[in-house]
């Protein structure tokens, strides 16, 4: 319902109620923000009368319908049940065409294949892999705005495992002080912060807070050297970022308290870092810093940068 004058406006609200009412679904009620400040004699001081028709069923159409389902499903055919009818097929072929299209394109999860040498650069997918071992009822991971948004979406939580995003704003960064936010309010979990070098040189001033409030939180800082998700969308050399001593800094800022640091380029890197991390680590704030390479981007990020470059490309609306 779209209210642009009041002299409907009593109507069109009513409807859209009534609708929500019947079908029990949500409805859209969007007014011009010139006219709620406005009286109008419509909308008096009493409440306004509101009534629904009851909803009223076909007895004997109901039971011939139950009798019918029940002797119909006895014989490999299809029942439609609708709001409002029911429809009941007869003389339907079994049609396998869906079935075997869903198998032909279907792509089963994978688990990342072991480096054959030891010391080969780290990849985000054997990362991942790790980062879903670590996840309990205990946890909550935190998923920063760019590639974290589909790389973690493919985890799997345990039951009680909390999981935070942002893909609505977009405000990268955001995982840092929402991590900070999160720890002080609930600290019977650990978080496990996934956020990127580009993301996390934009509201790198949360650390001190979480060092001073003696949080326990993992990060998991992905070093690429940019803004990976604004690469995939039009390639420039402004996303590429000036590379820091993540570690170094958040030594830097470490005076008092409990903190740990590591920095990772291989597997056995990880493992290593992981293990100190839950730990003897695992009362400390931890901060782990993955080296990973430039173009280590998971195929939804490489899809979907495709479109919003198309989008981004087109010529402008005629004004």
């Amino acid at each position: 319902a779209v209210v642009n004058n009041l002299e409907d406006a009593h109507e069109l609200i009513d409807t859209a109620i009534s609708t929500a009412l019947k079908a029990s679904k949500p409805v859209n009620i969007s007014i011009s923000c010139n006219l709620p400040a406005i009286p109008h004699p419509i909308f008096g001081s009493d409440p306004v009368r509101f009534t629904l028709s009851p909803k009223l069923s076909n007895k004997m159409g109901l039971e011939a319908a139950v009798e019918a389902a029940a002797e119909f499903l006895n014989k490999d055919k299809t029942i439609i049940v609708q709001p409002d009818r029911v429809s009941i097929t007869n003389g339907l072929k079994h049609d396998n065409t869906a079935y075997e299209n869903y198998h032909r394109i279907f792509v089963p999860v994978g688990h990342p294949l072991k480096t054959v040498e030891p010391k080969q650069p780290l990849r985000v997918d054997v990362l991942l892999q790790y980062i879903q071992n670590m996840l309990s009822s205990e946890t909550t991971i935190f998923a920063e705005a760019g590639d974290s948004w589909f790389n973690y979406q493919k985890l799997k939580l345990p039951t009680g495992c909390g999981y935070e995003f942002q893909m609505q704003h977009g405000s990268i960064g955001w995982s840092v002080g929402a991590t900070l936010g999160y720890a002080q309010a609930v600290p019977e979990k650990r978080e496990i912060a996934c956020i990127s070098d580009g993301s996390f040189q934009v509201t790198a001033q949360d650390v001190p807070a979480m060092l001073r409030c003696g949080q326990k939180s993992i990060t998991f800082l992905i070093n690429n050297g940019g803004y990976t998700i604004e690469v995939e969308t039009h390639d420039r050399p402004y996303h590429v970022i000036k590379n820091w001593n993540y570690t170094g800094l958040v030594e830097a800022i470490h005076t008092k308290g409990k903190c740990w640091t590591a920095k990772v380029c291989c597997e056995e890197e990880l493992i290593k870092a992981i293990e100190r991390a839950t730990g003897a680590m695992k009362d400390c704030l931890c901060f782990i810093e993955v080296i990973v390479h430039k173009d280590d981007t998971s195929k939804e990020l490489l899809e979907w940068g495709c479109r919003v470059a198309a989008t981004n490309g087109r010529p402008p609306y005629p004004q």
